[in-house]
């Protein structure tokens, strides 16, 4: 990783990109994932890079899922595990979920890269490296594992991954997803869209989880039946516009000129 001096005024975004960027370098994250870290990032930016109330309104209706689920998945790709290994290894314990890696840029040398990279991280076991089932999609994330993505109830995919959260929606499986773009397919196909950096979100989905886990099947359901997605979505456009409007009064950018 580059010498980041930490007075750097994008200090955390920067070290953010040199774990990607590491990643790249160690077989783990496809060089494609470069610019989806990007296009999250510009997201991220004009959000405000925090997490709105909505998201965790999400987060914590996304964990009451994956707690009540009967076969919870955390899908892991190249990115996620350069980013959160170790928050997503603490989130499959806390809910008992399974771990599986899929890649849209699939190589058997990536896959077992990526599996043992978590292991060193502490997972104990992680589905993925013999891709023994198959869902309808034309490329590498099409193959699954059939005790795991292919026969979960509920499917976590941090980052964004449209094609596949409409596919496994229309296996009647539940869909959360992490991803900063509120317009994406991936927002708009998921069951639950968390609009948040995946390096804030997993952090407060292990927090819910750790006081989660005792609650009875009853109060988690009221906590997902109480959330709506489409309110989540659109509270996350109205940030955007807002932070925008913010940044242009700051600036003395006339506002009126972008109405």
């Amino acid at each position: 990783m580059a010498d980041i001096p930490q007075n750097h005024p994008r200090y955390e975004s920067l070290v953010t990109r040199d774990l990607i960027v590491d990643g790249v370098k160690n077989g783990i994250t496809a060089i494609h994932g470069l610019t989806a870290h990007g296009r999250g990032e510009a997201f991220d930016y004009l959000i405000g890079e925090k997490t709105i109330e909505m998201a965790v309104c999400a987060q914590r209706a996304a964990v009451a899922m994956l707690l009540l689920a009967k076969k919870p998945v955390i899908s892991v790709n190249g990115n996620t595990a350069a980013l959160v290994p170790e928050g997503i290894i603490k989130l499959a314990d806390f809910t008992q979920s399974e771990i599986e890696v899929n890649l849209f840029h699939r190589t058997e040398t990536r896959v077992h890269r990526i599996v043992n990279h978590l292991k060193s991280k502490g997972a104990h076991d992680v589905l993925g490296q013999y891709g023994d089932a198959k869902i309808d999609l034309s490329h590498g994330r099409g193959i699954v594992d059939k005790n795991g993505i292919f026969s979960a109830d509920v499917v976590l995919v941090p980052l964004e991954d449209g094609d596949r959260c409409q596919t496994l929606v229309g296996m009647d499986k539940k869909v959360i997803s992490i991803d900063l773009n509120p317009l994406s397919r991936t927002s708009n196909s998921s069951t639950i869209s968390i609009i948040d950096n995946v390096l804030r979100a997993i952090p407060n989905m292990i927090e819910f989880a750790k006081v989660m886990k005792s609650n009875n099947n009853h109060s988690l359901q009221d906590v997902i039946d109480s959330y709506n997605n489409r309110e989540a979505l659109s509270s996350a456009i109205y940030e955007i516009g807002e932070n925008l409007k913010s940044h242009a009064i700051e600036n003395n950018i006339p506002w009126n000129h972008f109405k």
